[in-house]
């Protein structure tokens, strides 16, 4: 059953609306064997696959959204309708004031899509070269391209980098110059689609910092999608989980936690080993990994199965902690509901 919690931090003024979206693909259906092939080349049957149905919620300006769901879910079909690359099949979307698969020039100047497996900058040249033909696309002055640069490249610490070729760059470097190429004309709305995909944690850090601040700076609204969760813990405080293409949570990180995870996560520091058998009914067994036990326990039940755990274990240390969010959330998509 589909459960849908309207956030309560969508502000006033919405600058992007979504209403009853939905996006429904054909796709050709083949029977094995010659006769399959023949019957398949000459006349075809289709069945129609529903990548994203009904979804519906608004943003406000200057919010930072996760956009959270497993491979498949309909996150990238999504973001593709939200910027005007694909048509819906039904429902109604604004962004910005603007109607997104009409791809009128106002609302291409207000948007930017990245997404951290594809790449705008020319491999072989300067990426200096690439802002420049940017630039003129986005009908910028020398003086204003020239100011954007520098703040940018001060705020993503691409000092001397940007004449390089950017085969020359590291990983974590061309993504920051992908992301001042996408910020170069200042949009009001980003929407991100795996920028730290593949990046070593230090430039996973960098990037997180560098859009942290720049929400604050210009109040652009960023609507983010990652499968690494601390991209989503360090950014948003408001999340939205879409799976097999319904959205089945909008609302605060903190809540996500509140309503899908009835548990606590206890650690359990033993004086010595002991086996699983001996363990379990304290609560779900994690893991054990030699003295060194976790377990997850209802939180109706948790004060009694403390007091039993220090009773009739041998314990040195016991902490008691949310678990991780990565794991509620795995959990509701492994339970494919939202009970």
């Amino acid at each position: 059953m589909q459960t849908y919690e309207q956030s309560s931090t969508v502000k006033s003024m919405s600058i992007l609306v979504v209403e009853n979206l939905s996006k429904v693909y054909p796709v050709a259906v083949k029977e094995p064997g010659l006769k399959g092939t023949l019957t398949h080349f000459f006349r075809r049957t289709y069945r129609s696959v529903k990548a994203v149905q009904d979804v519906s919620f608004e943003i406000g300006m200057g919010e930072v959204v996760g956009f959270l769901g497993p491979n498949g879910a309909g996150k990238t079909t999504t973001l593709k309708m939200l910027t005007g690359l694909i048509h819906p099949s039904s429902g109604r979307v604004r962004v910005a004031g603007h109607i997104p698969f009409q791809r009128q020039a106002d609302f291409l100047q207000k948007i930017t899509l990245v997404m951290g497996q594809k790449q705008q900058l020319l491999w072989d040249l300067p990426a200096m070269d690439s802002l420049k033909i940017n630039a003129a696309v986005y009908g910028m002055s020398k003086k204003e391209f020239r100011h954007r640069v520098g703040e940018l490249t001060e705020m993503l610490s691409l000092e001397d980098k940007l004449t390089q070729p950017v085969r020359k760059l590291s990983l974590g470097e061309r993504m920051k110059a992908e992301l001042l190429a996408a910020l170069l004309h200042q949009p009001q709305v980003l929407f991100l689609d795996e920028p730290t995909l593949g990046l070593d944690v230090n430039a996973q850090v960098g990037v997180r910092d560098f859009l942290r601040e720049y929400n604050r700076l210009t109040g652009a609204t960023i609507l983010l999608t990652s499968h690494y969760m601390a991209d989503i813990t360090a950014l948003c405080q408001r999340v939205l989980l879409i799976y097999a293409g319904q959205l089945i949570y909008d609302g605060s990180l903190d809540g996500l936690v509140d309503r899908f995870a009835p548990y606590r996560e206890v650690k359990v520091e033993l004086a010595n080993p002991l086996p699983e058998d001996k363990l379990s009914n304290f609560g779900e067994l994690q893991a054990v990994e030699g003295r060194e036990v976790r377990f997850l326990v209802r939180r109706e039940g948790l004060t009694s199965v403390v007091s039993r755990i220090l009773a009739e274990l041998e314990v040195i240390d016991l902490t008691v902690t949310e678990p991780p969010v990565e794991e509620v959330i795995g959990r509701v998509f492994r339970a494919g509901v939202a009970s």
